[in-house]
């Protein structure tokens, strides 16, 4: 048998959101098999992977314990040499203070197979995002990237005479970077621009003079930023398509550079998506296509149930049952997974009528080559019972549904029409121990304008969050932002968690709750 070939993708994460990730990316984080990733990665990448990848997090944390380069190298030659295909993630570009030249020597002298993708550093794109051109006709014709990780070792003669300068790694230095350019007869009046988190919901930019930065930014935090300094920083002011403090202002958090997408109908809204630990972004997709920015944040979390006593007793004898009801996806999926664990495979299923709830549940009945043989209208359990298709007295129906917290009131509609329901616990769900760095900052800063929920259950679990999360030191008001609901189970629990639901679906699908939110938008979009 020939032994499976390993390669080592180095791939660049771009600044940050999935949106700025290059197509190849994409498409290598989707089959990653081993994903290597450093400390500035956004945690909404990691998401793109399967969930069976084995993610290794080796980022470098100043003034922490950080893996160190040489056992980087160890583990991108040892996974390779295992045959598994790895991307190493690198925030940035790869070849932009990636640090790629040690970890490619490595690979060479081990045999190993690599490939570097490139990808949008923080360089360029956070001067877009912050709304400064790099050059100008006037007022640059050159500009020169560096990082003062050392500034000791950096030629300041040099780089003082060069009309814009670009200063990764920059934050902890920042006095003696102005000192340097001072001492070099650098106008105590240059325009500074510090950009912080960009191309991120918690994107903050801080304008000034070498003279006044300083003043600006006492006691804050300045890590991740770019800095840029030079006269463009001032044509900032005027590239904006929305009104910004002025050049002088104190910490604030700036609108997005002008884009092809302010036409869309959620242009301008950040949505905060509550969905299952590795779900598809199909729904983030969606509503980014109609312009918004989405923030993810994982509120659900699928495992296998406490026990498979009961579904493999049922599954023994399934011949017994006259339907099968199921319905979400995660019920089919792990249906079927037993069913082939058990030696079965869709036979075991020929004198069983199927009936499921939703498009999506269809769809991946669909994956297992089958049809149903009923789709209640509206999409919701609801409806099950009063257009089931025949009559259900002395029925024998077969429920797979998670272990606890589940649709108690199908069971007992079913039972009182007649129906013998065997219910037996085919996966369960539970809430995430954490809180994504992005939708924590966007929650902390009121920066989230729209809250989505596709079920009970994540949003009883995004109040659990959130309680355990911000318990005793900060305060997230939701008052002003919409609570938008897929149908009228989700919506039940809004209003008793909540005390109101905003937007409801009126096709309870995801599509139907982008055109509620897009409808919404298109109205006043506010309360």
């Amino acid at each position: 048998m020939t032994k499976k070939q390993g390669k080592v993708y180095l791939v660049g994460a771009g600044p940050g959101d999935v949106a700025y990730l290059t197509v190849k990316a994409y498409h290598l984080l989707a089959v990653a098999e081993v994903l290597v990733y450093d400390a500035l990665v956004d945690e909404q990448l990691l998401e793109c992977v399967p969930a069976s990848c084995l993610r290794l997090d080796v980022g470098k944390r100043g003034g922490k314990p950080s893996t160190t380069q040489g056992e980087i190298n160890k583990l991108l030659v040892q996974h390779c040499q295992a045959g598994q295909q790895v991307v190493r993630l690198k925030s940035g570009d790869p070849f932009i203070f990636g640090r790629c030249t040690s970890e490619i020597e490595a690979l060479k002298a081990a045999g190993c197979e690599f490939e570097v993708i490139p990808g949008i550093s923080s360089a360029l794109a956070a001067p877009l995002f912050a709304g400064i051109p790099l050059t100008d006709a006037a007022m640059s014709r050159c500009f020169a990237v560096f990082t003062a990780h050392e500034p000791d070792t950096l030629d300041w003669e040099a780089l003082s005479r060069l009309e814009t300068l670009v200063i990764l790694m920059g934050g902890q230095h920042l006095p003696e970077i102005i000192h340097q350019l001072l001492r070099r007869k650098r106008s105590r009046l240059t325009p500074i621009a510090i950009i912080r988190w960009a191309g991120t919901p918690n994107q903050q930019v801080w304008t000034g003079q070498l003279n006044n930065i300083l003043e600006k930014i006492t006691g804050l935090s300045l890590s991740p930023v770019v800095i840029v300094i030079g006269e463009v920083v001032r044509l900032r002011q005027y590239l904006q398509s929305e009104k910004i403090n002025s050049e002088d202002s104190t910490t604030a958090t700036i609108p997005s550079l002008p884009n092809m997408s302010n036409h869309l109908p959620l242009a301008g809204k950040t949505i905060l998506v509550t969905r299952s630990v590795g779900q598809s972004s199909e729904f983030s997709d969606r509503l980014q296509a109609v312009g918004a920015k989405v923030i993810e944040m994982p509120a659900l979390e699928i495992g296998p149930p406490s026990s498979w006593a009961d579904l493999d007793h049922a599954i023994a004898s399934l011949s017994d049952f006259d339907w099968l009801i199921l319905t979400s996806t995660n019920g089919v999926e792990y249906f079927f997974a037993r069913l082939t664990a058990l030696g079965k495979d869709s036979r075991a299923l020929a004198n069983v009528k199927i009936a499921v709830v939703g498009e999506k549940t269809a769809q991946s009945l669909k994956q297992q080559a089958l049809k149903p043989d009923f789709i209640p209208p509206n999409f919701v359990a609801d409806s099950l019972v009063e257009n089931f298709p025949e009559a259900l007295l002395g029925k024998k129906i077969l429920f797979p549904r998670v272990e606890t917290g589940g649709r108690e009131i199908l069971v007992k509609e079913l039972t009182a029409k007649g129906a013998e329901v065997i219910e037996v616990a085919a996966y369960q769900s539970c809430c995430p121990d954490n809180i994504p760095e992005s939708a924590k900052l966007a929650l902390q800063n009121h920066q989230v304008n729209i809250i989505t929920f596709a079920s009970s259950k994540t949003v009883q679990f995004f109040c659990q969050i959130i309680d355990r999360t911000f318990a005793n030191h900060t305060v997230i008001n939701l008052q002003n932002v919409c609570i938008a609901s897929i149908g009228p189970q989700t919506s039940k629990t809004c209003q008793a968690l909540f005390g109101r639901v905003d937007v409801e679906a009126e096709e309870y699908t995801l599509e139907g709750l982008t055109q509620a939110l897009v409808k919404w938008a298109e109205g006043s979009g506010e309360f």
